[in-house]
């Protein structure tokens, strides 16, 4: 399938009002008139901006009735991930994908799931923006989806799943840095796509959003045969002990924010 670095995968972009929002937002100086002004441009992005402001998380005394008011109910971060989210949203169900749609359609699902996990964690066990580890957990396995888009092309690959998702294996983590770097995210979030599937990392004492993710991640395959990480000892993960989690409290604790990441997940579908 050749190498992304050569130009031979066709990567994912940001449209560019979603890049303006992500620039505004990332500027202290800049109101939130500014900010409705620009989204309200996207009537798209305006009706998910309001169906999120007035979901059970943000719901406030009053509906929100207009795009200025959610931005100031939601603030910055927010904002600028529900633009993130959306936008992934239409990737993942792009036309003209007979062949993978399920595939397509499975990995945005598992990717709601691990958002909705690592948004949990994230608030109960960190210091770290819930927001921003929700489209952490999101985001993480990009790389996968310019992969599937392209096998379309090679009906072989298509016929062999197996020698597909090897594929995928192989090549995901340094395309989904690719993408995000043109996305020009922030180096945390790079880093999620990058190092998620190192279960052995451990770069400092403090939890950063790849442990999060790298966790969220393990939770999302439980009670499924996955040859890669069913058998994976949990014990053996730094990243629980820098939750400051052992994997029992962390199953138990997940499984108490069972109806919190269920609505999550509704919220990232829409």
């Amino acid at each position: 399938m050749g190498d992304a670095s050569k130009g031979q995968l066709e990567l994912p972009t940001l449209p560019e009002v979603a890049l303006k929002v992500r620039k505004l937002v990332d500027d202290p100086m800049v109101s939130a008139d500014k900010i409705a002004t620009l989204v309200g441009t996207d009537a798209a992005l305006s009706a998910r901006l309001l169906q999120v402001s007035n979901s059970v998380f943000f719901k406030g005394l009053s509906p929100v009735e207009n795009v200025r008011t959610a931005v100031i109910r939601l603030g910055g971060v927010c904002v600028r991930n529900v633009v993130s989210s959306l936008v992934m949203k239409q990737l993942y169900q792009a036309k003209q994908m007979g062949p993978i749609k399920r595939d397509l359609l499975n990995l945005w699902v598992r990717g709601a799931k691990v958002a909705a996990i690592s948004q949990v964690l994230a608030k109960r066990f960190t210091k770290l923006n819930p927001d921003e580890a929700m489209l952490a957990g999101l985001i993480h396995d990009i790389g996968i989806l310019p992969i599937l888009k392209r096998a379309i092309k090679f009906p072989e690959l298509i016929a062999d799943k197996a020698l597909l998702y090897r594929i995928i294996d192989k090549m995901h983590l340094e395309i989904g840095r690719l993408i995000l770097e043109g996305w020009h995210f922030p180096a945390e979030l790079i880093q999620v796509a990058a190092e998620h599937e190192n279960l052995t990392r451990d770069p400092g004492p403090k939890p950063d959003y790849t442990d999060v993710v790298l966790v969220a991640n393990l939770h999302s395959y439980m009670g499924q045969n996955n040859a890669k990480y069913s058998s994976v000892d949990w014990n053996n993960v730094p990243a629980f002990d820098k939750l400051g989690l052992t994997p029992e409290q962390s199953i138990q604790a997940l499984s108490e924010a069972k109806s919190d990441i269920n609505e999550i997940q509704k919220l990232i579908s829409g």
